[in-house]
């Protein structure tokens, strides 16, 4: 559900929402989480019904290489199959996968701008997941689509791939008494 603060009609006696919520999914890694479950359904068949003749070493690796790799794609897909975002009148806070890690926590008086992007893909920042690169900042991309751009006071940059996010720019900005970015003076 997304609140969003300016839906109060004129002489209503509703009030602004207080807390914006987001969430964006990638139904895709559910795919990769299968490939994961395969490889470690895999390895549990190698170790209850081998007819290995060339030793028990080569089983054992086999197993274990199974085991291990199916368990980091199924994890490391179903981490990053969901972001839900969060944001109410002291902080943003994301929290990815069914766990809600990893998780971040940004205070707002710490951002300094917030922008929409219409369109981030995992090819801009290298896939999907967590992210960082020296020229951007930092992101969580779960899916092709719009971003919340924060902008934060020690020049860093935080992106989040959310649904509605020119929603969630708006609900900042109200909260940071910012302009709108096509409002905002420009110095000469």
């Amino acid at each position: 559900m997304t609140d969003h603060p300016g839906n109060t009609r004129h002489g209503s006696n509703q009030t602004p929402a207080t807390v914006w919520t987001g969430r964006a999914t990638n139904r895709f890694q559910w795919l990769l989480a299968a490939v994961g479950v395969a490889c470690m359904a895999l390895g549990v068949e190698l170790a209850v019904d081998s007819a290995w003749t060339s030793g028990f070493a080569p089983l054992l690796m086999s197993v274990i290489g199974c085991l291990a790799a199916g368990l980091l794609i199924l994890f490391g897909t179903l981490a990053f199959v969901h972001v839900a975002v969060t944001v109410d009148g002291d902080a943003l806070e994301v929290r990815c996968g069914h766990i809600g890690l990893p998780r971040r926590r940004i205070l707002l008086a710490h951002v300094v701008g917030a922008d929409f992007a219409p369109q981030v893909t995992p090819r801009q920042w290298g896939g999907w997941g967590y992210r960082w690169r020296p020229e951007k900042g930092t992101a969580v991309v779960v899916r092709r689509g719009e971003a919340l751009v924060l902008a934060l006071g020690d020049g860093r940059r935080f992106t989040v791939t959310v649904d509605d996010a020119e929603a969630a720019v708006r609900f900042i900005r109200d909260r940071l008494h910012l302009a709108p970015a096509a409002e905002k003076p420009t110095t000469p």
